[in-house]
């Protein structure tokens, strides 16, 4: 992709160039966006959840037993259940009060041996109410009783900055540029079922960009979200209380106005990369992190990585300013200090040549013999694949041989065709 590079910011008054100010020149065509009137007003975490390996105590399994019913666990209340294989998990405790669910037993373990058998999500209020210390307190302790053998097995988080005076375009897909290996543009449905590269849905009131097993951008109308599902109140008071970024004018949240929020959500493996790759620039020591609070400081350096890896440009090779507004002058709302100054962010990739492309090679080519000797179709083969721990390996894998998620299902479905045409019933 070729370089892109950012208009020149000028002071308003002076249009003398200002690293903060917010009048826009397009150096080849001197076009002036003027974006005094947009409102920056919070930039924090929306989601956390962190992951846990371990052995399910005997004991939990038995808040389980009755379907819908309220049970006791840690000393608090909570609502037990199922959860649809989709979540990856079988059974959840719920407590909406503490803002806290724990989704248990993983699908794709054994009850009896170690395995990834816990993922606690945290909603909005409940990371806004805790210090990251404090809520990885909460989330180990709650970890503790429903395992032993206990370890962290890292944290996926989501992003989000609301703002207001500013709307997407109806050209923002086509002007949005990212690495996805694929784009669809499909409006006017009312729900998403599928991961894919790029989809606006809800008549233009959300855009979605990139794949759930990943980086994923969302854009969409906050103040229609929170009024269907009935949190207006309390993000009204949330925008009131953090007011913003811009200090000449601490009161700048407009009750009449429509909220859109830009949320990018960072799936676990993609944080364990960034843990994996990313370096003290003093040290030279990897980060190295596996739990919510010790990645904290890092998150404004996922904000601005994020905010580079999708584009939103104005016209070939300049970023559109909103774009660079949010980006250069946005910092998430943690009571923790950045290091984002400090450390050089880059993602490891787990290689899958040699011996592992290999093994990898020879498993799909069983597992798609086994799935014609049961018949299984391939979009539910495809799911399921998806599930598995060893999926992310799978994908960089074909990724490699320039595969898309979607190239690799229409190969399995090919191959599922090609041993029922060939082999038939004996299989």
């Amino acid at each position: 992709m070729a370089k892109v590079v950012d208009q020149k910011r000028l002071d308003l008054q002076t249009a003398v160039e200002d690293r903060h100010g917010r009048l826009f020149i397009d150096q080849g065509t001197h076009v002036l966006t003027d974006l005094s009137g947009v409102r920056l007003l919070r930039c924090g975490v929306d989601t956390v959840r962190q992951l846990y390996r371990g052995l399910i105590r005997p004991e939990i399994m038995g808040l389980f037993e009755i379907p819908g019913a309220m049970v006791e666990f840690a000393g608090e209340i909570w609502h037990s259940g199922r959860v649809g294989r989709d979540s990856g998990y079988q059974y959840k405790l719920q407590n909406a009060d503490l803002g806290i669910i724990l989704l248990v037993k993983n699908f794709n373990a054994t009850l009896e041996s170690i395995g990834p058998h816990l993922k606690i999500e945290v909603s909005p209020h409940a990371v806004d109410a805790l210090s990251p210390e404090r809520l990885q307190e909460r989330m180990d302790y709650y970890a503790a009783a429903v395992l032993t053998n206990r370890e962290r097995n890292q944290c996926a988080v989501h992003l989000a900055l609301d703002l207001q005076g500013w709307a997407p375009s109806d050209d923002l897909v086509a002007r949005m540029h990212c690495r996805a290996r694929a784009t669809r543009d499909i409006s006017g449905i009312k729900e998403i079922k599928w991961s894919m590269e790029s989809a606006t849905y809800g008549k233009g009131q959300s855009f979605l960009f990139g794949s759930a097993g990943g980086v994923q951008l969302a854009i969409y109308n906050k103040t229609l979200q929170a009024r269907a599902t009935d949190k207006l109140d309390y993000w009204e008071r949330v925008w009131r209380r953090n007011d913003s970024f811009d200090l000449a004018d601490p009161d700048n949240y407009d009750p009449d106005a429509d909220v859109w929020r830009v949320e990018l959500r960072y799936h676990h493996s993609v944080v364990q990369q960034f843990a994996s790759g990313s370096v003290d620039v003093k040290t030279g020591q990897i980060i190295d992190t596996d739990s919510f609070s010790a990645f904290a400081p890092h998150l404004d350096g996922l904000w601005r990585y994020g905010l580079r890896q999708f584009k939103l440009l104005s016209r070939p090779g300049y970023f559109d300013p909103l774009w660079t507004l949010i980006r250069d002058d946005v910092c998430v709302d943690l009571p923790v200090d950045s290091l984002a100054d400090e450390t050089c962010y880059q993602r490891s990739y787990k290689t899958s040549r040699g011996f592992t492309g290999k093994n990898v090679e020879l498993f799909l080519g069983n597992f798609i013999s086994l799935l014609a000797r049961e018949r299984v179709p391939a979009k539910k083969a495809f799911r399921v694949l998806k599930e598995w721990d060893c999926w992310p390996v799978i994908r960089d894998h074909y990724a490699g041989k320039g595969m898309t998620d979607l190239m690799l299902f229409a190969h399995i479905e090919k191959l599922l065709q090609e041993r029922h045409v060939r082999w038939g019933r004996a299989i």
